[in-house]
């Protein structure tokens, strides 16, 4: 009888303790782009904050990673820093009958990163095409020191290195002495540590050092919105086929003005102008 009595009390109080943490109902696998890491995770602690019965799990990875991962049913949602090539449409059509649909999530202002104690505070894109592709080496050739330049760049399977290869290089092959780092955070640490260094990657990656301007502008907000930033682009959320149930809940909420309210506080510039 005491026997029984004991497991009937463990029972009660095993029911007592996890009676105060519900289990999750559903949960969002999201995928994919390494400059959208940061928003992603924003979006996903926010999102479960107001409905604690969904889990959001967010990796990074890079684009082309997220693309596979949707592909292969591992992730419901892919984030990207650009569009899909051709090749991945072509999966995504064989495997699902669709070409995969994109959801404008927010606008970044691809930015250049330098170290705060680096005198330069302006290059233009033809001066940038010269160091990633190791034309310029010295930053004495830009009005710095006599310092050899240190260039960081993304791994090939970044959506954010073949949007800088396509759009600042014209195309052209990366400097081969350039250090390859596999997140923006990594790079932006790198540089925050070395003078001599510069990187790219998203305008939200921006703590230990500082942006550069373009051609003389600023990657603000406003510059931003209006194309007047050179290096301007979309990010996305990719899916396979229309989704359904939480996860298109998910992209309605970032989409809507409450969550591009999310996107502004991390960093990031809304679709929408958001107004207080």
């Amino acid at each position: 009888m005491k026997r029984l009595i004991l497991i009937s009390v463990f029972l009660m109080l095993l029911a007592g303790c996890t009676a105060h943490k519900p289990m999750a109902v559903a949960k969002i696998r999201i995928k994919g782009s390494d400059t959208m890491l940061l928003l992603a995770q924003k979006l996903a602690e926010e999102y479960m904050k107001k409905n604690p019965g969904i889990s959001v799990y967010v990796e990074g990875g890079g684009t082309t990673s997220g693309v596979k991962a949707i592909s292969e049913g591992t992730a419901d949602i892919c984030t990207a820093s650009r569009t899909l090539n051709p090749g991945e449409v072509k999966v995504l059509a064989e495997k699902f009958s669709s070409v995969g649909l994109s959801f404008l999530i927010a606008r970044d202002g691809l930015s250049v990163y330098l170290h705060p104690e680096n005198p330069v505070k302006n290059l233009s894109l033809s001066q940038l095409e010269d160091i990633f592709t190791g034309k310029i080496t010295n930053w004495r050739n830009l009005g710095g020191n006599d310092e050899e330049i240190i260039t960081v760049v993304r791994t090939p399977n970044s959506g954010t290195y073949s949007y800088f290869r396509e759009h600042v290089l014209n195309g052209k092959e990366y400097y081969g002495k350039a250090i390859v780092k596999h997140t923006t955070k990594s790079i932006t640490k790198m540089i925050a540590e070395n003078k001599h260094a510069i990187g790219y990657g998203g305008i939200g990656y921006n703590k230990g050092i500082k942006l550069s301007n373009i051609n003389g502008i600023s990657s603000s907000e406003e510059n931003v919105r209006n194309n007047d930033y050179p290096i301007c682009r979309y990010l996305y959320f990719y899916t396979p086929k229309q989704p359904r149930g939480e996860a298109q809940k998910f992209i309605n909420w970032a989409m809507s003005m409450e969550g591009q309210k999310i996107v502004k506080v991390a960093g990031y510039i809304p679709i929408w102008r958001i107004t207080y």
